[in-house]
């Protein structure tokens, strides 16, 4: 099956990073999600209840990084992973976890995982 669900530049506001000053702000980082699902079913019924219901994994996605406040964009990657996977029944994902302005130079930096079996 190579059917996905996309949830793109998925913006969410938390502590994050190292450093002590970072610690007491927060900052955006910028998640995008491509998940397995077979969209057949909810194609051919048209009913949501059929569908990976974006909107919660997007709700879920921005409580999670928002609790964990994690120092380490790959710590946050890894986490989240393991937590959409396990309560959604996502069999297999592609997260990128993108924090802007980090690097002066740069337009964002991040870590891209994959998880899973397609």
């Amino acid at each position: 099956m190579a059917d996905s669900v996309l949830i793109e530049g998925l913006v969410v506001e938390t502590v994050v990073g190292v450093y002590g000053w970072e610690r007491e702000v927060t900052q955006a980082l910028v998640v995008d999600l491509e998940m397995a699902w077979d969209n057949r079913i909810p194609g051919a019924s048209d009913d949501v209840a059929d569908a990976l219901d974006y909107a919660s994994v997007s709700e879920r996605t921005e409580r999670c990084l928002k609790e964990l406040r994690p120092k380490l964009l790959e710590h946050g990657a890894e986490v989240l992973a393991e937590v959409l996977q396990r309560e959604f029944g996502i069999g297999w994902l592609r997260l990128t976890l993108r924090k802007p302005g980090a690097v002066p130079v740069a337009r964002s930096v991040g870590v891209c995982i994959e998880r899973g079996i397609r």
